[in-house]
């Protein structure tokens, strides 16, 4: 194992897939000589030389269209979006060309492509520079929707994408880029996708979190452990798309209880997915309702306290597992 932060397991995944395979290469804006803006590439021009890792013009619907026909060609895209914000600038190349073109061509145009975006609140951006957009592409056929939590899991996933031979958007939350996990010392270190992971094994609640949400659950998990002998089992699905509903059904049906949180708004949002498909597989091992902890249905909010108030905190978490094992509807 080593120890390295989220954004050096993703620049090892790439370095490693493009020496691994050179039909893989990398484009975005300022990803090259600047090495991205959260620093990801850093380092790749040097190894790989300027036909390999391109910076491009600020044009999103360009760089993705660009991604798509490379892929339709053969060769096998890393695209990055400087923020998950522009790719709506793309959802005509996402959603009518990247996530169809198999299917139209009938089968005869794979489109091997990894469309990698920064998202999330939490650092004052302000309202267009601040979504959580993973319900989009969730609801789009015909893409595969990755969201990592941690530097392994970063690594392991991206490493898969890069060789998977769908359209993949692979979601990265901004403020996890500067957090350090262990990695295992293995250039062939693979996660296969729709396969969650059981980040804290417990007996009195499941809690399905994704992202960033991860981290925010697991400090609640601990201090419900110390101050109230609360036992939380934390799932975090890895990939949105397939989803891992075997594994979350399996807890649910071990603790008789779910709590779903995430940091993107309430209505429709992934939790309101995850919460049908376990009432349709588990309804009769549910020992109360369904809880969902999620962020307001507003836009982010500039200001530092509003816009804490308008996503998922620890005492969230805390409020909501105390209120499913005293069986309070939501």
């Amino acid at each position: 194992m080593a120890q390295m932060r989220y954004r050096e397991a993703l620049r090892d995944a790439h370095a490693e897939e493009m020496r691994r395979d050179n039909r893989v290469f990398v484009m975005g804006e300022d990803i090259a000589v600047w090495g991205g803006s959260f620093r990801v590439t850093e380092g790749l021009l040097a190894e790989f030389g300027a036909e390999r890792v391109i910076d491009t013009p600020i044009s999103e619907e360009v760089i993705v269209g660009a991604g798509i026909g490379a892929a339709m060609a053969g060769l096998r895209p890393i695209v990055e979006l400087m923020t998950i914000n522009f790719s709506l600038l793309a959802m005509d190349q996402i959603i009518n060309h990247a996530a169809k073109l198999y299917y139209m061509s009938g089968g005869q145009l794979p489109i091997p492509m990894v469309i990698r975006a920064p998202q999330g609140a939490g650092q004052q951006l302000g309202a267009q520079h601040s979504q959580n957009l993973e319900a989009h592409f969730v609801h789009t056929p015909g893409l595969k929707v990755v969201i990592p939590s941690t530097a392994a899991d970063a690594k392991g996933l991206l490493k898969t994408s890069v060789r998977d031979d769908d359209p993949i958007i692979f979601i990265e939350h901004e403020i996890l880029y500067g957090m350090k996990g262990d990695v295992p010392d293995d250039n062939d270190f693979t996660i296969p996708l729709g396969v969650a992971d059981v980040k804290r094994e417990g007996s009195d609640v499941t809690i399905v979190a994704y992202s960033r949400m991860v981290h925010t659950v697991l400090e609640a998990a601990s201090q419900l452990e110390k101050e109230d002998g609360i036992s939380v089992e934390l799932v975090d699905p890895r990939t949105l798309k397939p989803f891992d509903i075997d594994t979350v059904t399996k807890s649910v049906e071990k603790t008789g209880r779910l709590v779903i949180v995430e940091e993107d708004c309430r209505t429709c949002g992934v939790g309101a997915e995850i919460a049908a498909s376990v009432g349709e597989r588990a309804f009769y091992s549910l020992d109360a309702p369904i809880l969902r902890v999620a962020g307001a249905d507003v836009p982010i909010p500039y200001s530092r306290h509003l816009e804490q108030s308008a996503i998922p905190q620890t005492q969230d978490v805390v409020h909501a597992v105390k209120r499913i094992l005293a069986g309070k509807a939501p």
